[in-house]
């Protein structure tokens, strides 16, 4: 690429996408050091997909409280499903223990510490 890039012109398409991936090139070499990394990140675009969607359209829901309120609903839910919770259960729990808890406790309460703390006594048991 070094020697094409003296042979193109600088502000020609070629000559910008060559100066592109030369001032990235450690970045995107990476992978061809260390196996364990991916070469894209399609997992995760493919994993986070229908949370973006579906803020997108939740953005036209009525009223702008009715919209930010849907989305805190609907990330506690996507966030259940990428830890594996099943949102019943969560909120269940959430909506029960929740009336009672201090506001020092609410971190408590995220899907991420509640499916840590509810696969701690299984962990224990075996």
């Amino acid at each position: 690429m070094e020697l094409m890039r003296r042979k193109t012109l600088p502000q020609g398409l070629l000559g910008r996408a060559i100066d592109y991936a030369l001032k990235r090139w450690e970045a995107l070499t990476r992978f061809v050091e260390d196996g364990r990394l991916e070469i894209d990140n399609n997992l995760i675009e493919n994993a986070i997909r229908p949370s973006a969607l579906g803020k997108k359209n939740r953005l036209f829901v009525g009223h702008p409280e009715a919209g930010e309120r849907s989305a805190v609903i609907y990330t506690l839910l996507d966030s259940c499903r990428r830890h594996g919770i099943n949102p019943f259960d969560y909120l269940k729990d959430l909506f029960t223990r929740l009336p009672a808890a201090r506001i020092s406790q609410i971190s408590e309460f995220t899907p991420a510490v509640w499916a840590k703390a509810k696969a701690k006594p299984v962990a224990q048991a075996a």
